[in-house]
């Protein structure tokens, strides 16, 4: 993880100093140099950050508010683990919201800025971490012009998680390649403006991943629903 030199504090307000704590460890975690699991204690961060372990503190409750890191009053913080019981539950509802943030982006002929960019860095990326996080970058470019500021909030939520999922998942499951050609596909139907289509797409992009990633068993396969209409149709 890079950090200042133990010892050199910033010279900035403690508010700020909790900001850079803030983005050093999310950065180091959704790039996998902290992993999951990973103890984080707090005079250690403090150390390495060369601040005291008050930014450190308010920092990691963030964290932990943003599903990021998990307290634990005995064995202090960590960083949050990824299991398949976790990964279905931010990408239901991903499932439920995304698709319909991008339909409405659509219907109001948004130009979807930022999208072709992180697709470009995606293609560039030169580990899993960076391309997750480019990844990320393309997924809020598709829900962000929706038009509805609590929904784009929520997925924000959403995103670090997410973000984290795809790089322990790319580790035993690297489908990159496969969901790179997804997202241009999405990506040209959404700037076609096939609302539906577009939407339809990023179901499907949306579901197979968490399938490949953490299948379940053949009994605990379920009906997903059919975004148009909002009845159910069987996993394809």
């Amino acid at each position: 993880m890079n950090a200042p030199v133990p010892g050199t504090e910033p010279a900035v307000p403690i508010p700020s100093r909790t900001q850079f704590v803030l983005e050093h460890l999310t950065q180091a975690i959704l790039t996998g140099r902290l992993p999951p699991g990973q103890p984080l204690i707090e005079i250690e961060l403090a150390g390495r950050f060369g601040v005291s372990k008050t930014p450190v503190r308010e920092a990691l409750k963030t964290l932990a508010g943003r599903g990021l890191v998990v307290m634990n009053e005995y064995r202090g913080a960590a960083v949050r683990a990824v299991d398949a019981t976790m990964a279905r539950s931010v990408y239901d509802v991903r499932l439920m919201l995304e698709p319909e943030a991008l339909r409405r982006g659509v219907l109001a002929h948004s130009g979807f800025h930022g999208a072709q960019e992180a697709l470009d860095r995606a293609d560039a990326a030169e580990d899993r971490a960076d391309r997750s996080l480019a990844n990320r970058d393309f997924h809020r470019a598709l829900y962000r012009p929706c038009g509805n500021p609590l929904l784009v909030r929520i997925l924000d939520d959403l995103r670090d998680q997410a973000a984290l999922v795809s790089v322990v998942a790319w580790e035993s499951t690297p489908s990159w390649e496969r969901e790179a050609e997804e997202h241009r596909r999405i990506l040209t139907r959404a700037l076609e403006g096939d609302a539906s289509g577009a939407a339809h797409l990023l179901y499907d992009h949306i579901a197979e991943f968490v399938r490949r990633a953490f299948p379940r068993s053949a009994t605990g396969e379920r009906r997903e629903p059919d975004i148009a209409t909002g009845s159910e149709s069987a996993d394809r």
